[in-house]
């Protein structure tokens, strides 16, 4: 043990606790899991502490953990609460709480004055239709928990529609968004640390399809200082609001007008994952850095321009990414699935020309 070691209990045993063990450990961090089953992607990655019938996989977790973090916004608010009563856990249950809760985070967005689109919680059929009215159309019906990679939302294009979309997604609370016409998606990736010291990452583009991320470039091309600052100032406020702890993430719409935020979770992103090459210090070091009190690291690129692609549903030909300079495979040690991601490849470069030289010879990972 290292005079700054700290035990690490992660609730969750995917890709994201895997990252974040194998950024953790030349810091001197120890890892534990709190997982499904002995064969997720993190599993052996540190001491693993599966669910089972005749132990207390939680308590097992929390009495090796100095802190404990998690992978997902859909951890269970009340067993964080629980945990947090004998052992910190960040991002605290404040963030959890909201931004698990689509309609909790767009009040919070409507409280700290940050742009978002036009909004309404229902719980009927009735409450849909007059929601349609209010708002206008094009719309998108979304469940206010869980939904995540396009899952759980109906794209709302004609008033005939109402009754289908309720049928598809009722029964639940729902949220009605307004449509927000925008020119790109951005996000962008910040860390707070207990000494409010915050860092920011640039903002990013993100390619998503079938409402799955593809790729991401980083930073976002012609993107001003202006809109950089605006971005951070979402952030700051949110952080502090919240108290936030580690990696906080927020989705934006880039508008005529300015950003308009869409999603936040407080976790490290998919759209991050270009950081693990990309910048001087990547999202994974850098929450772990923040959840164990250590001083935040430097957030700048290394290289003019980055990308990441989502290996997604198959491996495919991963030796091609071998054969390539400046280009880095992360496979997650998950079996094959319609789209489910395996895994990513991230790529640096000079310039915007050879950087998008290397996306297209990587087209056999993009959706045709």
């Amino acid at each position: 043990m290292t005079p700054i070691t700290k035990r690490i209990g992660v609730l969750g045993a995917g890709q994201l606790g895997r990252m974040m063990a194998i950024a953790g450990y030349p810091l001197g961090q120890k890892f534990g899991f709190y997982a499904m089953s002995a064969d997720e992607p993190s599993a052996l990655l540190g001491h693993c502490f599966t669910q089972a019938d005749d132990v207390d996989s939680i308590a097992r977790l929390t009495e090796f953990a100095d802190v404990v973090t998690y992978e997902s916004e859909n951890t269970s608010v009340e067993q964080v609460r629980e945990i947090a009563k004998t052992t910190p856990v960040y991002p605290a249950e404040k963030s959890l709480f909201v931004s698990q809760h689509r309609g909790r985070e767009k009040g919070m967005f409507d409280q700290l004055e940050i742009p978002c689109a036009p909004y309404r919680v229902i719980n009927s059929l009735a409450a849909l239709k007059s929601a349609v009215d209010e708002l206008g159309l094009p719309a998108v019906l979304k469940t206010t928990t869980e939904g995540y990679d396009g899952k759980g939302q109906f794209v709302l294009k004609q008033t005939e529609q109402t009754e289908q979309a309720w049928q598809a997604l009722g029964g639940r609370e729902l949220i009605l968004e307004g449509f927000v016409s925008f020119q790109r998606e951005l996000s962008i990736v910040a860390v707070r640390n207990a000494n409010n010291e915050h860092v920011y990452y640039p903002l990013v583009q993100n390619v998503h399809h079938d409402g799955i991320l593809r790729y991401t470039v980083a930073p976002a091309r012609d993107v001003s200082d202006e809109v950089q600052k605006q971005a951070e100032s979402y952030m700051q406020k949110l952080l502090d609001e919240l108290d936030h702890v580690g990696v906080l993430t927020l989705e934006l719409f880039e508008t005529l007008d300015g950003l308009v935020a869409n999603e936040m979770a407080p976790r490290v992103h998919n759209s991050g994952h270009w950081t693990i090459e990309g910048a001087n210090t990547c999202q994974f070091e850098n929450h772990i850095r923040a959840i164990s009190g250590l001083p935040l690291g430097d957030t700048s690129t290394r290289q003019p321009i980055a990308a990441m692609i989502n290996i997604i549903g198959e491996t495919g030909p991963v030796e091609k990414v071998l054969q390539m300079p400046n280009a880095h495979l992360h496979l997650y040690d998950k079996s094959e699935r319609a789209g489910r991601k395996l895994g990513h490849i991230t790529i640096t470069a000079e310039n915007e020309d050879k950087l998008y030289e290397q996306i297209k010879a990587l087209n056999d990972f993009l959706p045709k």
